[in-house]
This record gives structure tokens, sequence and C-alpha cells, in this order.
């Protein structure tokens, strides 16, 4: 392993950690998996309109523990994005 590592330019304690780890990460992968389902479910049934915010508070209230941050890392991995509703206000005029 000593050799593996020194041809790739690794250290081999960041194999072993990155090996025992590999359970903890595959399952997260799976929980992460079903979130994007769940998610992509609610955006659905918004017609495509609700951004993380609001796809929080309705995981939430199906009882979720869920954080905003982690709704929207997920939305970026899968490609979803809320509708904005926000308009471009010119505040100055050049002539």
């Amino acid at each position: 392993m000593k050799r593996l590592c020194d041809i790739l330019g690794l250290c081999r304690s960041g194999f072993y950690y990155w090996r025992r780890t590999a359970a903890a990460r595959a399952a997260r992968q799976t929980v992460e998996a079903g979130l994007a389902a769940r998610i992509r479910k609610v955006h659905r049934e918004s017609d495509g309109t609700y951004g993380a915010p609001r796809i929080t508070a309705e995981l939430r209230d199906q009882g979720e523990q869920i954080n905003h941050k982690r709704v929207a890392r997920i939305m970026r991995t899968i490609g979803l994005e809320g509708v904005r509703l926000r308009r471009w206000h010119r505040t100055t005029l050049t002539d």
C-alpha cells in the first residue's frame, strides 16, 4: 500500500481514513437520494415555483427535520430552482 500511495502522491493515513468512512458516505448518499426525491415531489406539486425556504417549510410540516442550507445544496445538485418574482429597477438615469 505504501508504494501505491507514493506513486499516486497520497498519504497512507488519508487512504485508510477514506476506506474507514466509506460506509458512512454510502449511507449519507442513500439518505440524500431519498430527500432529493421528496424535494422533487414538493417542487413539482408547486408547479416549479417553490425555492429552498418554502420546500424546507413543507418538509418540516411533513415531520422532517432538515436545514434550509441542506435543501438548497440538494436542489443545486439536482438542478432545481425556484421562481424569482423580483424585477430589476433602474435607479440612476444616465442623461
